[in-house]
């Protein structure tokens, strides 16, 4: 993938023994002792193109004081291709200023055009033809700090989705499944399954921090986006009976609580409950299509083995990935 001409060394486009000398964002940094208890420093440096993980070896807690997640750095090194991905290994790394730094050349972004994703959510939502549910996203959609919020989240730290714009990326692309496969499960809602694909992950917005460094915030950690969301639901349903004068109807805030509670499938991925509704499992096999086909796209397309048919073996997906002849 090419980033246009620039003297800049992004992570994006380095290969194996290159030397690096280039400012990062620091996205997690860890002071670990080796067999022999000597200190070394694993860190992860962040640019719009992709992560890498630095190592640097013989280090005291005095010498990497001065920097810490979410700072910008200087680091110095060579790229090295250990066990199938790329790592860096530092000679020297160093805090630097914010000043004058713009984010958006080391947070990592959607290529899809933000305004015209938003664009067609909107569409999408106001194209409901239940009333009470368009009153509702209706409700949503007039939240102009909620909006910016969704639109420039992520929908994960590490695996699918994971850059500004992703969260919007990610339910669009369920929303307009849902549209494209309604005339063949026509004993699904799909007035329903739109809206909980808009609803179900709509916790990330506190869940995650994406200011800087992308990290869980502290209400993420302690809630999680599920609870996170029927909060944010509870919250809109009100603010919709008060803008309408009439009570929203109570089973269909039972679905849709229950679908963000159950969009997970099972207990052991972290669903609060298991699907009961065919929307409910329906939202759960969209949002997984989505998640996973993405994931292993992206696993293929920034595997820096060029030579090899398959990338190496993902732990995470417990197993390697074919790229083809």
């Amino acid at each position: 993938m090419s980033y246009g001409i620039s003297t800049r060394q992004y992570i994006g486009e380095m290969k194996d023994s290159d030397a690096v000398d280039e400012i990062f964002m620091l996205a997690d940094k860890q002071l670990r002792a080796n067999r022999n208890a000597s200190l070394y420093l694993s860190v992860d440096l962040r640019d719009k193109t992709g992560l890498m993980n630095g190592r640097m070896w013989n280090i005291t807690e005095e010498s990497v004081a001065d920097f810490s997640a979410g700072d910008f750095v200087r680091a110095r090194g060579k790229v090295q291709l250990f066990q199938g991905s790329l790592q860096m290994i530092l000679t020297h790394i160093t805090g630097v200023s914010s000043e004058g730094r713009d984010l958006e050349e080391f947070l990592p972004q959607s290529d899809k055009n933000i305004d015209q994703l938003l664009e067609k959510l909107r569409d999408i939502l106001l194209s409901i033809t239940d009333h009470d549910l368009r009153s509702l996203m209706e409700c949503f959609l007039v939240d102009e700090e909620l909006m910016e919020s969704f639109s420039r989240a992520p929908a994960g730290i590490k695996a699918h989705h994971a850059y500004h714009g992703g969260l919007l990326e990610h339910v669009v692309n369920i929303m307009e499944t849902a549209q494209r496969i309604a005339d063949l499960y026509p004993q699904v809602d799909t007035n329903l399954l739109v809206v909980g694909a808009f609803l179900h992950d709509i916790g990330k917005v506190r869940e995650l921090g994406y200011e800087s460094e992308l990290v869980y915030t502290d209400e993420g950690q302690l809630l999680g986006h599920m609870m996170i969301g029927v909060e944010i639901l509870n919250e809109k349903i009100q603010q919709t009976e008060s803008m309408t004068g009439e009570s929203f109807p109570q089973e269909t805030a039972f679905r849709l609580k229950h679908m963000i509670l159950s969009h997970h499938g099972q207990y052991e991925y972290g669903s609060s409950r298991l699907p009961m509704t065919p929307e409910a499992i329906a939202l759960h096999h969209l949002d997984n299509l989505d998640a996973k086909v993405h994931e292993f796209s992206r696993s293929i397309q920034d595997d820096p083995n060029t030579g090899s048919h398959w990338t190496p073996f993902s732990p995470r997906l417990d197993r390697k990935l074919f790229k083809g002849f």
